[in-house]
This record gives structure tokens, sequence and C-alpha cells, in this order.
């Protein structure tokens, strides 16, 4: 008992070492990496960072006998900073646990990798080290993660729908035709024409317009049952892998990023490019007044092209494209 009380608070080294299994492995270590992020469920802890320590330990294949003193040829320990750098920057997260089980996944995916154990803990939140550790192994991840080398992303096809267009008789024509494109789909929508509370408070008043656009969401949503409205980058990724009409609910998103968007959300043409531009998007198609600047192709209405030509010339570029 007393060997398992220290081993549960010994570096993962140790528990690494203690653990037994039918295989041998040797071992890479990341010891004492301390990173400032911003990370937190409560809302003392959005708008800040805080420090965070990372301690990681892998165990990888033996080498090969012939490794001939070659760096290629193993995981480096770039793979494990690079692992906690990428999923820092990913996404602003609420729980420890999510970013380690995050991480694991992302060290996993890597040919040499066995078995990770991950341990996460903030520094700043007490009088001590508040944290988590995990342990995952490669059967863990299978079905689930892409390998190194594998695109699973979707590149779906961002469609904004001004308040006009939305209460369009032929909205549901109009998705029938982009539902038979075959692509995923996500559509956008702008602020509701019906005024909405006001705030002297900056924050504030950044969520109130990103409820608001929200309400309009759901209104959009109610026109066809095909639309369901989705807040979060996991139910984003199954629907446009199954098929599902999604309509965006920005606020998680927005509030989440590392890196928002630097408009104000109320200049939601604006915030449709910015959500393009970072989930992959293939192209915008935009129905109702839009502009902004991107380097993805935009196919949108003017005085000059109707809905119908829209439509047309999607047809014809999806078409070319299949």
């Amino acid at each position: 008992m007393t060997n398992e009380i220290r081993l549960a608070f010994a570096h993962p080294s140790e528990r690494s070492a203690d653990m037994t299994a039918d295989t041998t492995y040797d071992r890479i270590s990341l010891r004492d990496h301390i990173v400032e992020v911003e990370i937190g469920a409560f809302q003392a802890e959005r708008g800040t960072t805080q420090r965070v320590c990372f301690n990681v330990v892998v165990e990888v294949r033996p080498l090969p006998a012939d490794l001939d003193d070659d760096v290629d040829r193993i995981l480096s320990y770039d793979k494990v900073t690079e692992a906690i750098a990428y999923e820092l920057g990913a996404e602003r997260l609420n729980l420890l646990e999510t970013l380690a089980e995050r991480i694991a996944e992302r060290i996993l995916i890597e040919p040499q990798a066995v078995r990770v154990f991950v341990r996460i803990e903030k520094l700043d939140r007490g009088p001590g080290a508040l944290g988590v550790e995990i342990v995952r192994s490669r059967k863990d991840i299978e079905g689930h993660v892409a390998l190194v080398g594998e695109d699973n992303t979707p590149h779906p096809l961002i469609v904004y729908f001004g308040n006009e267009m939305i209460v369009n008789s032929d909205l549901s024509v109009w998705l029938d035709r982009l539902e038979a494109l075959n692509v995923p789909l996500i559509l956008c929508v702008g602020l509701p024409e019906q005024s909405y509370p006001t705030s002297y408070n900056t924050a504030a008043q950044r969520r109130i317009d990103l409820l608001a656009i929200e309400q309009n969401a759901w209104i959009l949503a109610a026109k066809d049952k095909r639309c369901v409205v989705v807040e979060t980058n996991t139910e984003l990724d199954w629907a446009m892998k199954h098929g599902q009409i999604s309509v965006w609910a920005p606020s998680k998103i927005v509030l989440d990023a590392v890196t928002g968007p630097t408009a104000a959300v109320t200049q939601t043409d604006a915030l449709c490019i910015w959500f393009s531009e970072t989930h992959n998007a293939q192209a915008i198609a935009a129905f109702g007044h839009f502009q902004g600047s991107t380097h993805l192709p935009v196919f949108s209405t003017n005085t000059d092209t109707s809905v119908s030509d829209v439509l047309n010339t999607l047809e014809n570029s999806f078409k070319t494209v299949a």
C-alpha cells in the first residue's frame, strides 16, 4: 500500500517503469514544461493566463539495431512539445482532462509511440499544484484518430443567409439544391432585425450580440427540419461526416478561440469569413448582403446575380470538382 501511495504521487516516469507489461519499452520524457495559458471553466479564469505544468512520458518501440545515430528514425522530444503547443493553440479549453486526452492522442498517432502518461497541473489556482494525470495506449485511440499522413478533415461549404433569405418561401428549395451538391454544409446567419438588449459593458455586449445571432440561427433551423443548430467543433465534425446540415451557433467557438475574430461580432459577414477560414472551408456561398476579404472563393448574390445564378454556379463548380 505504501508503494502504491508513493507511485500515485511519483513522476510519470516512475509510474511507467512500475507498470508491468508483456513487452519492455524504451521511454522518453518531458519534465516540468511550464506554459502560460488561458484555461479553465470558471469565469475568473477567462481573459487571463495562468501557469500550467506538463510532465509527459512516452513509451516507444525499441530502437532498430541499425539506427545509425539518425534523428529522423526516433520519436523526437519536439513531437511532445509540439503536441502540447498544437492543442493549446487549437482551442481554448475548460478542462485539463480534455487537454490531457487530446495531447495523448496527438502523441499516440506517431508510429513509434505505444503508451503515454500525461500529467498536467495548474500552478496558480491554490496553495499547491492542482492537476490530472491520464494513461493512454495506442489501442485506446484505434479507429477514431487519424494516423500520421492521413487527412480526414472535412472541407465544408459555408452558406451565409441574410434575414430576407431566411423568411423567403423558397428557402427549402434552395436547401434542396445545396444538399444535392453532396458536400458538407454549414449555414451561418447574421443579427436579427428585431431589437435586443444592450449593455455599456463591452464583454457583456459581445456575449449579447453572439446570443442574438444564435436566436437567428434557431429561427432558420425552425424553417426546415434538416437544419440542426450546433455550437461545438465536435458536433460540427460529426455533422459534416454524417451529412447533416448544421446551423452555426457562434458563442462557444468564438469565446473559446485562442485567436478569435479581429472584427466586432456584429460584423457578421466578417465573422462568417473568420469561421470559414479557421474551419477549412472550401468556399463561401452568400445569399444576401455580404462583403469582406478572404482567400476563399466566394459565390454571392448582388444586384446582377440572383440566388438561382449562385446556385447554378455552385452546381457547375462542384460538378467539375467531382
